[in-house]
C-alpha cells in the first residue's frame, strides 16, 4: 500500500459524499434536528436557572439562613437532550455513507477498471474507509459547531469542566458513529448489490441495538429468579422504608433481631441487583446504541454514580460531583467496546474485499 493511492481514493471518496444529494439531504435532517433539540434543551436549562435563581433569593431574604442550598444548574443539562438524537439520526447517516461504498462500484462495473490502474486492494478498501470516516468527522464537528454557537448566541459560557466533557460526548459521537458505519461498509463488501447491503446492515444494527439487550434482560431474569422481598414485622407504628423513590414497606421501630434481618435483605437485595446487571451488561456491551448512551451519560451527568448499558442511577449531593476522570472509568468497559466494535467490523470487510474474486 502506498500513501499516495490511498490519499487519491480517500480524496475521491469524502468529495463523492459531500456533493452526494443523499448525504447533504441526511446531514441537513440531522443538523436541524440537533438544533431543535439543543433549543429544547435550552430552554429547559434556562427554566431550572430561573428557578435555582428564586430559591437563592428567597434563601438570602432569610436571616439566619434556615433552607437548604440548591444546586446551580449545570450547561450540561442542554447535551443530556442530544443522546437520542445524535445516536438515531447519527446511525442513519453513517449508514447511508457506507452501505454503498462498494456495491456502487460493482453495480457500475467500475470496481475491475479501476483496480487496472496502479492502486492496490488495500488502498482501495481502506481510502473508501478513511474519506467516510473523515465525511462523519465533519459532519459531527459541524453540528457540535453549530451547538456551541447556539450557546454563545444565548450568553451560555461553559467552564473548563463542562468544555471538556461536551468535546469528549463529541468524541465518543463519532465512535459510535464509525460503528455503524463499519458495520455497512461490512454489509457492502459481502453483498451483491446496495438493496441487499443496505437490508443487511439494518439487520446487524437491529440485532445488536435492540435484541442483544432484550435477549441479556431476558437470560438476567430468568438466571438471577424472583426479586427478594423484604421481610414482614408486625410493629404498632408503621414507618415508610424507600427504594428508589418509592414506598417498599412500611414497618415500625425494629429490634435487634428486626434490624439483622433488615440488613441481610438489603445485602441479597444488593447481590440479586449486582448479579442481574452484571449478566445483561454483558449482553449489552455489543450494542453500540447502549454502549454510547452509557458513555454519554457519565459524560453529562457529573452527578451519575452508576451506569448499565444506557440506564444509570444517581445521587444527587450538593456539590458532590464526579471528575472527568472518574466519570470516564466508571464507563471504561463501553469506551473499548466503542473502539474494538468498529474495528472488528472493518477487518472483516477488509478480509473479505482483500479475498473477493472480481471477474
Amino acid at each position: 500500500m502506498e500513501a499516495k493511492g490511498l490519499f487519491n481514493v480517500a480524496r475521491k471518496e469524502f468529495v463523492d459524499h459531500l456533493t452526494s444529494k443523499k448525504f447533504i439531504l441526511i446531514l441537513a435532517l440531522f443538523l436541524i434536528i440537533s438544533a431543535y433539540s439543543m433549543h429544547v434543551g435550552m430552554d429547559h436549562y434556562n427554566m431550572r436557572l430561573e428557578s435555582y435563581k428564586e430559591q437563592v433569593s428567597q434563601i438570602k431574604e432569610e436571616v439566619p439562613v434556615t433552607m437548604w442550598m440548591p444546586e446551580k444548574p449545570s450547561i450540561l443539562l442542554i447535551f443530556q437532550r442530544l443522546h437520542f438524537v445524535m445516536s438515531l439520526l447519527g446511525a442513519i447517516l453513517a449508514i447511508a455513507i457506507g452501505f454503498d461504498l462498494i456495491t456502487r462500484e460493482k453495480e457500475r462495473g467500475s470496481l475491475k477498471s479501476l483496480l487496472s490502474h496502479p492502486v492496490y486492494r488495500d488502498e482501495i478498501i481502506n481510502g473508501k474507509a478513511v474519506g467516510g470516516i473523515l465525511a462523519l468527522v465533519l459532519s459531527v464537528g459541524i453540528a457540535f459547531l453549530i451547538l456551541f454557537a447556539m450557546l454563545l448566541i444565548f450568553s451560555i459560557v461553559p467552564d473548563l469542566d463542562e468544555f471538556w466533557r461536551i468535546v469528549l460526548f463529541g468524541a465518543v459521537t463519532v465512535l459510535c458513529l464509525l460503528t455503524y458505519f463499519s458495520i455497512a461498509l461490512m454489509a457492502s463488501t459481502v453483498s451483491k448489490d446496495s438493496g441487499r447491503a443496505l437490508m443487511y446492515a439494518l439487520i446487524i444494527v437491529l440485532a445488536l441495538s435492540f435484541a442483544m439487550p432484550m435477549i441479556g434482560g431476558l437470560v438476567a431474569e430468568s438466571v438471577v429468579g424472583e426479586r427478594p422481598e423484604p421481610p414482614v414485622f408486625q410493629s404498632p407504628e408503621d414507618i415508610e422504608i424507600y427504594e428508589s423513590g418509592k414506598v417498599i414497606k412500611q414497618i415500625g421501630p425494629m429490634n435487634k433481631e428486626e434490624e439483622e434481618e433488615w440488613e441481610r435483605y438489603r445485602e441479597e437485595r444488593k447481590a440479586y441487583n449486582d448479579k442481574k446487571w452484571a449478566i445483561r451488561d454483558a449482553f449489552e456491551i455489543f450494542s453500540p446504541d447502549g454502549n454510547y448512551m452509557a458513555v454519554s451519560i457519565s459524560l453529562t451527568d457529573p452527578y451519575v454514580t452508576e451506569v448499565h448499558g444506557g440506564s444509570w442511577g444517581s445521587h444527587y449531593t450538593p456539590g458532590d460531583t464526579t471528575s472527568i476522570q472518574k466519570s470516564l472509568e466508571k464507563v471504561w468497559k463501553n469506551i473499548f467496546a466503542l473502539i474494538i466494535l468498529p474495528a472488528v467490523f472493518f477487518a472483516f470487510a477488509y478480509i473479505k474485499f482483500m479475498r473477493m474474486d472480481i471477474r
